[in-house]
């Protein structure tokens, strides 16, 4: 029989990854040995303190019930996080709530904020689950680009005036992915300014706030001063502490935000494993020892790797933040997405074309540092075998 889809559907075509996936499947079913490159998934295992921690849970007979909202230890220790690491005071019971992980946080917030029609600003370059909370919400995007003569900062004073008092809601990223960027105080600073003139709510994406290399500690928006008062940060525990699997993450910020947040979330599911949240808690406490080993091995993957591809001219900028290569793609391919898969078929080695992230990521591939350093330094000596002569 002929099945009758919503037109919702036409939103959610294909997406590159599965492409990629496609395509790499089929070269390894030729019999080509691929170096992937591609997703943001950590290979790095959870702490020791962490596994046992989640192990010890799963054998309490009190813990498979519903946990309905997050636990109060769980929220306790985002407070604790918050504070040793960004001086940020957050009231446990009022001011943070929890997500299943940030794919899901973002998805459904913009059900929060935006009705059908109603505008949201966007980075573009920006995460893919960006547009799909937007599709999901029925909103509009209005993109702001991320270029590199400007940091990688969107130009807020670039926006019209007319799409800054429709818009309900700004989405930022940093550090960001797929772009490296870094945010300062006075770029945020500037956010706040906007976001009380035009009453438009902000939503920063931290999931890679624990990625930082060269002493270069990000910011938090809540650090800021008059944050709390128009937004909230996201951040989830699968890539800073290897939980990915796990699906965890939580929302803090502005106490209004939250309350409605919550009370959407308590229509959608009945709470997040409470094993995990006693993972989560170990995670947070011990995030600094656990950052540090996560940031020193991804920063000597970052310098191997972006010195191997100086061999062959091949330069590429280097990541002050984040898990990501934002590569500019030599100039005698016509599009990233060619480049890219000219790459998996002639080289063997995974990445993202940066038309996947937005129409501004056209000229770039994003490559994710998840691999172990020999295998980072092979995926540059394949590049450079390859492609040396048409830089």
């Amino acid at each position: 029989m002929a099945f009758r889809y919503s037109k919702r559907m036409e939103n959610f075509g294909p997406s590159i990854f599965s492409e990629l996936k496609a395509f790499k499947q089929q070269k390894e079913a030729e019999g080509k040995e691929l170096i992937d490159l591609s997703l943001g998934s950590p290979d790095l295992p959870p702490a020791e303190i962490v596994r046992k921690e989640l192990a010890n849970s799963t054998l309490k007979e009190d813990q498979y019930g519903y946990t309905l909202s997050g636990t109060s230890a769980f929220y306790e220790a985002i407070a604790r996080y918050y504070k040793r690491v960004y001086g940020v005071s957050l009231d446990p019971a009022t001011e943070i709530v929890h997500a299943m992980g940030s794919q899901e946080g973002l998805v459904h917030l913009p059900l929060v904020f935006a009705d059908p029609g109603d505008v949201i600003l966007v980075p573009n370059p920006g995460y893919t689950a960006y547009e799909t909370g937007l599709a999901v919400a029925g909103a509009k995007p209005h993109y702001m680009p991320l270029l590199k003569e400007n940091h990688f900062l969107p130009d807020l004073a670039a926006i019209p005036e007319t799409v800054a008092r429709q818009a309900k809601l700004m989405i930022l990223n940093y550090p960001g992915n797929p772009v490296a960027g870094e945010a300062n105080e006075a770029f945020f600073k500037s956010v706040i300014a906007f976001a009380k003139e035009y009453e438009v709510a902000v939503l920063h994406d931290a999931a890679y706030s624990e990625f930082y290399f060269d002493d270069g500690e990000p910011l938090s928006f809540l650090a800021v001063e008059e944050a709390s008062e128009v937004g909230i940060e996201i951040n989830s525990l699968s890539k800073s502490f290897s939980l990915a699997g796990a699906r965890i993450a939580y929302i803090a910020g502005n106490r209004d935000m939250i309350d409605m947040i919550a009370r959407f979330k308590s229509n959608l599911d009945y709470g997040i494993f409470a094993p995990i949240q006693t993972a989560a808690v170990a995670a947070l406490d011990h995030a600094e020892e656990i950052g540090q080993f996560v940031r020193s091995t991804f920063q000597r993957r970052r310098d191997v790797f972006t010195e191997e591809l100086k061999r062959s001219g091949w330069v590429v900028d280097r990541p002050s933040g984040g898990m990501f290569i934002w590569a500019e793609v030599p100039s005698k391919w016509p599009s990233s997405k060619e480049f890219a898969f000219h790459c998996i078929d002639e080289a063997g080695v995974v990445m993202v074309p940066g038309s996947a992230f937005g129409s501004a990521g056209e000229g770039y591939v994003r490559i994710a540092l998840v691999q172990p350093e020999d295998q980072l330094m092979l995926a540059a000596q394949k590049l450079q075998t390859i492609f040396s002569p048409v830089l």
